[in-house]
């Protein structure tokens, strides 16, 4: 492949700006409120190193060795990175396809990658030609980093087969090849610092439909987020936050995850594997203060805590968030894990909301907290009208569709414009896509998404209601509602069950408790399904969209 030097992609006029600027007033008022301090990433990681010097930054298990680096370690590698990058003309503007598993690498990478003044395009592992493809595609890359081979798929043959496909992919960096490791030892060189208000990087949007967005997110506006994640979560030097989710992910990344944890001097330690044998012995073996997990997997450590001989006692705070964690999940933790218990509700656009350290249990296990900042605007509107304004209020208490802006809530996705103009308001509010009802203390309960909304002859159920309500038997582990198609009614529900360790609980059993718990007749499942575990998405979400492909499959064939 060539390395001769490229100048920044320039984006297609037709498809939209790379990013859509806050408006003037709105950046000085958040320039003067003190969120946007003008810093970007690779200017923190100095301060950082030369504060925490000696201090461990982060921990990996590479080929089963642990890898374990200072911050002043990191630093250097950062910059030799960054050196190496430039010396191969990738450079300011460009954008580095970044595909790692939880390696301590990927926190040296990424930031070498800002050091360069490119952008980091965080894909996940689970990603495979076609959407890697795309991404490229979209972000015009000019290169592809990643590993060899991780869980049986050769990540390297892939991203080869995407640089001949993408004609902008000049540069496939392979972490563990004689390439990267001369990369790597590039004698460090200063480089121009980025501007602070311009993009930093581009994440995916989790959308359940199509293809994923590129979210634009700034120096500016990121770092305010992360360092509040921090506060919020009382990361301090000291604590150690364990990253078992893909770390390319904006939970694991910034709420408050390996940047909140970098931020607050702590160490974070990449978990190979999110499994409870995994977590457990690093818990137990590095001290684990914090770790950050999604209601699925939260659910599973939470019986298998009980089976453990592992030494849990340091783990002082679980975040579980990613989607919604039910009443009855989010009891089941703090007595299981010994730990407390906080809940995290955002989304990679921007809008981030906790659960409290000091809030009363009724808040913590019934709501998915509030946003960090109060110079977030939160709207609650009127569901079943698409073009909701911020004006259409629902009446204080009622559920509607969540609507949001900020100092760190984008205003558009990357080169989207078409898009953009029914996923945010004409005055700048995103269309989050989810169902909330908000209470007086500003504490938001996620009810659903608006388009998981199951409209049942007329009737409204929300699957997450339901969900928590299956989620109180005690033979039922994890639980999953979606909708079937149906001739007479619309739709119906059907509700995917996954049983505790031993347990057979039969249908009627599941439909007779639900309709005992004192719920409308409709929101009693109509079908009930005992599966022996879920499919997942790359980051350990379930996977509503293959249930219903299931579904309609087994109604296909009678």
């Amino acid at each position: 492949m060539s390395t001769e030097p490229l100048t920044g992609p320039q984006a297609d006029a037709d498809s939209g700006p790379d990013h859509v600027p806050w408006p003037a007033e709105f950046a000085a008022h958040y320039r003067a409120a003190g969120y946007w301090r003008g810093q970007t990433f690779g200017a923190l990681l100095d301060t950082l190193a030369r504060a925490y010097a000696d201090r461990t930054a982060v921990v990996g298990e590479p080929a089963g060795d642990t890898v374990r680096w200072s911050f002043a370690e990191l630093d250097e590698r950062a910059h030799r990175i960054a050196a190496g990058l430039v010396g191969r003309g990738i450079g300011p503007g460009h954008r580095v396809l970044v595909q790692l598993p939880n390696v301590a690498e990927f926190a040296p990478v990424v930031f070498g990658v800002w050091r360069a003044g490119a952008w980091p395009v965080f894909t996940l592992p689970a990603h495979r030609e076609a959407e890697l493809r795309h991404f490229a595609t979209q972000s015009e890359a000019s290169a592809i980093v990643t590993v060899d081979r991780h869980e049986g798929h050769d990540h390297a043959a892939t991203a080869r087969a995407v640089a001949d496909a993408v004609r902008s992919v000049r540069h496939v960096l392979v972490l563990g090849t004689d390439e990267f490791a001369e990369l790597a030892a590039t004698p460090p060189r200063e480089l121009p610092d980025p501007d602070p208000s311009g993009v930093a990087f581009l994440q995916l949007s989790g959308g359940s439909t199509g293809l994923p967005k590129l979210i634009p997110r700034t120096h500016d506006d990121y770092l305010y987020s992360v360092r509040e994640s921090a506060r919020i979560c009382g990361l301090r030097p000291d604590s150690v936050y364990l990253a078992v989710l893909p770390v390319a992910h904006n939970y694991p990344l910034s709420s408050p995850g390996l940047l909140g944890a970098l931020h607050a001097g702590a160490a974070t330690v990449f978990a190979p594997r999110p499994d409870a044998d995994t977590a457990f012995r690093l818990i137990e073996s590095e001290r684990v203060t914090v770790s950050g997990v999604v209601p699925p997997l939260a659910a599973v450590w939470a019986q298998a805590a009980g089976r453990t001989a592992r030494d849990l006692s340091s783990l002082e705070v679980l975040l579980v968030g990613g989607a919604k964690c039910g009443r009855e999940l989010a009891g089941r933790l703090g007595p299981a894990l010994g730990c407390r218990v906080q809940q995290v509700f955002g989304m990679a656009e921007g809008l981030v909301c906790y659960t409290r350290l000091d809030d009363d249990p009724d808040t913590v296990l019934g709501t998915q907290g509030r946003p960090i900042s109060p110079d977030d605007e939160i709207r609650v509107v009127d569901p079943d009208d698409p073009a909701a304004s911020a004006a259409d209020e629902v009446p204080p208490g009622e559920v509607g569709a969540l609507l949001t802006r900020g100092p760190y809530t984008i205003r558009g996705y990357y080169r989207a414009a078409a898009h953009n103009a029914t996923a945010f308001t004409p005055d700048g509010f995103y269309r989050t896509g989810d169902l909330v009802r908000r209470r007086p203390s500003g504490h938001l309960e996620v009810v659903g998404r608006v388009k998981e909304q199951i409209n049942r002859g007329g009737e409204k159920v929300a699957a997450e209601e339901v969900e928590d309500h299956l989620m109180a038997h005690p033979d039922v582990l994890d639980a999953a509602v979606v909708a079937v198609s149906d001739d007479h009614l619309g739709e119906r529900t059907c509700a995917y069950v996954v049983p505790t360790d031993g347990a057979d609980p039969t249908v009627a059993d599941l439909r007779r408790f639900v309709a005992d718990r004192g719920v409308a007749a409709f929101k009693v499942p109509d079908l009930v399904r005992v599966v022996a575990e879920f499919p997942v998405t790359g980051v350990g979400k379930t996977s509503k969209r293959e249930l219903r492909v299931a579904l309609a499959a087994h109604a296909e064939n009678g």
